[in-house]
Formats: C-alpha cells, sequence, structure tokens
C-alpha cells in the first residue's frame, strides 16, 4: 500500500469500503481517519462525507466534540451560557500505522493530538463480515488511552448545557435524501419495546438501532455490555446519522494512562429491513 493512499475493505469479493488515513479537511473540520464511501453489497452508498449542513461530518469514524476542551468533532464548540460559538480548539486524529492491513479489515494506530500535546492512543480495529446474499456487517471497536499524563475527561454539548445533544463516540453519517429515513429499535426507548420514530429512541440505551433510507437499512448494535450501556445518538429529520454517546448525562472521566473501549457493529443492507429481520442479522452480526 502506497503511505497515505485509502486502505479498500472487501466483503463477498466487493470492495464495500475505503478508509482514508491522512484526509486533508480544514482544521477546523477536526482532521481524522474516516470510512467513506461504506456500500452495500449491491453497490448503494450509505455513507456521506462533508455535506453541506455539516461540513465536518466525515462518513464513519470515531469524533469526540469535547476532550478536556479540545474539539475533535469539528465546527463549532457549544459553550455552557454561551451557545455554540467557533473557537481554535480543534484537535486532529493522526493515523501512525496499521499493525494489519488484509482486505476484509485491519488494525490501526492513532494519536489524539491537541497543539503539541498528545491527549490519547487509539487502537481502531475494523473488520467485513458477510451476513447474506444482501447484507454484511461492519465491526469497528476503538481503544482510547490516556497518554497525557493527566487526568481528563470527555463532554458533549449536552453535558455542556445543550439539552439532547449528547453527540460523541462512533459516527456514522449517512446520505441525505428526498426523504427522511425511517427509524425504529429494538426497545428501551420513549415507547418501550419496539420503539418507533426518532424521538422514541434516541438518548435511550437499546440493544439496536435502525436507519432505513431509499432501498437501504443500517442496523447499529452495541456488541459489548459496556457499549450498550451508552444512549444512542440518532438524527433523521434534520439529517441521517446515528452515534454512540460516550458522555450523556454527565462527563466521561479517563484517568491518566486508563483505556476504554467500545465496539459497534453496524449490520449494511440492500432494501428495507422490518424489526425481525433486523434483530436477526444483529444476532448473526454479533455472534460471527
Amino acid at each position: 500500500m502506497i503511505p497515505g493512499s485509502p486502505a479498500v475493505l472487501r466483503c463477498a469479493g466487493r470492495a464495500v469500503a475505503r478508509y482514508t488515513t491522512r484526509p486533508a479537511p480544514a482544521p477546523g473540520h477536526s482532521p481524522r481517519p474516516y470510512l467513506h464511501p461504506v456500500t452495500t453489497l449491491a453497490g448503494r452508498p450509505v455513507t456521506e462525507t462533508a455535506p453541506e449542513d455539516h461540513p465536518h461530518h466525515l462518513g464513519v469514524g470515531v469524533a469526540v466534540p469535547d476532550v478536556a476542551g479540545h474539539n475533535f468533532w469539528g465546527g463549532r464548540t457549544f459553550v455552557r451560557d454561551r451557545g455554540s460559538v467557533a473557537l481554535d480548539n480543534h484537535g486532529v486524529q493522526r493515523h501512525d500505522g496499521f499493525k494489519l492491513c488484509d482486505p476484509d479489515g485491519f488494525v490501526a494506530e492513532l494519536t489524539w493530538t491537541a497543539g503539541d500535546e498528545r491527549l490519547l492512543r487509539e487502537h481502531r480495529t475494523v473488520a467485513a463480515t458477510a451476513l447474506t446474499e444482501k447484507a454484511w456487517a461492519l465491526d469497528l471497536t476503538f481503544s482510547l488511552t490516556n497518554v497525557s499524563g493527566r487526568d481528563l475527561s470527555i463532554g458533549s454539548p449536552a453535558t455542556n448545557g445543550r439539552p439532547g445533544a449528547a453527540y460523541g463516540g462512533f459516527f456514522w453519517r449517512a446520505p441525505k435524501e428526498a426523504t427522511a429515513p425511517v427509524v425504529f429499535g429494538a426497545g428501551a426507548g420513549a415507547d418501550g419495546p419496539g420503539a418507533d420514530g426518532e424521538e422514541a429512541v434516541h438518548g435511550f440505551p437499546a440493544e439496536w438501532v435502525a436507519l432505513a433510507g431509499e432501498g437501504w437499512t443500517l442496523v447499529f448494535a452495541g456488541a459489548t455490555a459496556r457499549t450498550r450501556e451508552d444512549p444512542w445518538f440518532v438524527r433523521a429529520a434534520e439529517y441521517p446519522g446515528v452515534g454512540s454517546s460516550l458522555a450523556y448525562d454527565e462527563r466521561l472521566p479517563v484517568a491518566a494512562g486508563e483505556t476504554f473501549v467500545r465496539r459497534v457493529v453496524t449490520v449494511v443492507a440492500d432494501g428495507r429491513l422490518d424489526r425481525d429481520g433486523a434483530a436477526a442479522l444483529v444476532r448473526k452480526a454479533v455472534t460471527s
């Protein structure tokens, strides 16, 4: 592989994703490695990068708006009692190299830096697994270690005073279409088991949540007990995106030298799945 060139992820003999290791967006977009385009097995794109509504949204990756006051999400920073303001506080996720890079997956090492300071070291594992003739799974695990030499904490606009905006962690930006995608979940939402709609699943922990667009369905599943404790961040009407919230009600403390791990497995399917079909594929994807 040529240094800096995208890694191509393959599944069932087809290219299903490209991983850009060294993007060059504006510093205010918090440069970071990301997956885009990600496609279904039939070739339908299910990610978007640098959309007009949020140019700092970059496909699939890990993005956090507040690491000890540094913005690794991009765009404006929400400041308590001030609102969203433009600050010169953006960090960079630097791709240090691959420990493994195979056609169906890779293991990458990253460093999260702000200015000249190393804050976090990340160990990221990504793998593609075939599920059926019309579905595959993207398995993304990230392990973050505090290497700053001091205690840190991770926050979100919600913990800084903006209700409902607890984004930060794993995040998937889907393509915006003529109509908003359908949202449904496994349960534990506002309407209990089998919750339907953005308001019913946003802000609640659940085994999985699904986003179904024009000819595609994405089903996001927390693949560890700890990951399933994090509430889901879900947008559909404003823009299509799903993430797993690291800091929902309160900041996440990360002591010096401490490591925390999250794993999200996403089913990528052609067509419109129903709840039973989504649940069956999640079970297969998480146990495969």
